[in-house]
């Protein structure tokens, strides 16, 4: 297996997530080969996008030097020439199964056979889509939290096929890139985060839609509720505080309880069109579609603050 000798990484997709992914892997000093089917959006969204994403960086104190990691980013125009020489290539288009089986296939015959091929998909398992490659060894999940320059999170999902050599492979590149991996020990739909979250949002939906609160309302008991501890500390660390005993005391106490709400939670909710407009309508009030860009720029520069507060408290 190769050590990523030919210090050339590829981006396959140049929306939200791959221009992301492209900046983590320029910012470490690698070459990057970015493309998209759609080659006109690169030159007039993805780059411009990556180039103020690169100054904000620069401006919390972050990056030291914007303009070489922008220019260690460079298109392609074709698919071939941007795998030719690539040690790790990451896939990040939209999530059509068939979509990515097909340019699975295509990687595993463009690329060189020691080429790690890995998929920024959200949900669906490697097995599905990554059977038929040359190699299929080389290939895994490798599940980011956009935007992965900032939040360091990856889920290494390997198939069944996958090398345990190349899982060690990335993982190790993962810690060297800045990056905070776990492993997803065995194929599950949406891995860990997702299912979590998706978890969360689906009671939500329930929640909203039965009229139980309203949309702003939820959104408060998480941003002024549930996340002002899930930001150093995750659920179980949270039970932990929360009782004198521990953990084991928090649930002795609470789990009847826990198992109770459980049966009224709804995982199934049949949330319909009409509530997913109505939600829309109300979170465009403040954030109409067209500021969406400038709202992810908000977003990025407090999740900056909040990264540089973390690494002062060590």
């Amino acid at each position: 297996m190769n050590d990523f000798e030919s210090n050339r990484f590829a981006c396959i997709g140049g929306g939200n997530v791959g221009r992301a992914w492209a900046i983590v892997f320029a910012r470490a000093g690698y070459a990057v080969t970015l493309y998209d089917a759609d080659l006109a959006a690169l030159e007039t969204q993805t780059l411009p996008a990556i180039r103020r994403s690169l100054d904000d960086l620069a401006e919390a104190g972050l990056l030291a030097d914007a303009d070489r990691v922008f220019e260690s980013i460079r298109i392609e125009s074709s698919l071939a020439d941007a795998v030719a020489d690539a040690s790790y290539v990451q896939e990040s288009i939209s999530e059509n199964l068939e979509a990515k089986r097909t340019l699975f296939r295509e990687l595993g015959e463009l690329t060189p056979k020691d080429a790690i091929l890995a998929s920024s998909t959200s949900a669906i398992p490697g097995s599905r889509f990554m059977e038929t490659v040359d190699e299929p060894g080389r290939c895994l999940i490798v599940h980011p939290v956009n935007p992965p320059y900032l939040i360091p999170l990856v889920e290494l999902c390997p198939t069944p096929w996958t090398d345990p050599a190349v899982l060690d492979r990335c993982r190790d590149l993962m810690v060297t890139l800045g990056q905070r991996p776990i492993t997803v020990q065995g194929e599950i739909p949406g891995f860990i985060l997702n299912r979590l979250q998706f978890t969360l949002l689906t009671e939500a939906l329930h929640l909203v839609g039965e009229g139980y609160c309203t949309p702003e309302d939820l959104d408060h008991v998480l941003t002024d509720g549930l996340a002002m501890r899930w930001a150093f500390l995750g659920p179980f660390g949270v039970g932990h505080l929360n009782a004198t005993q521990g953990f084991q005391g928090y649930m002795e106490n609470l789990g009847p309880m826990m198992r109770e709400l459980a049966f009224d939670a709804r995982m199934d909710y049949p949330w319909d069109e009409a509530l997913v407009a109505r939600i829309h309508e109300t979170l465009s009030k403040t954030c109409p579609v067209e500021e969406v860009p400038e709202r992810q720029a908000w977003r990025d520069r407090r999740i900056m603050a909040t990264l540089k507060r973390r690494q002062s408290d060590g």
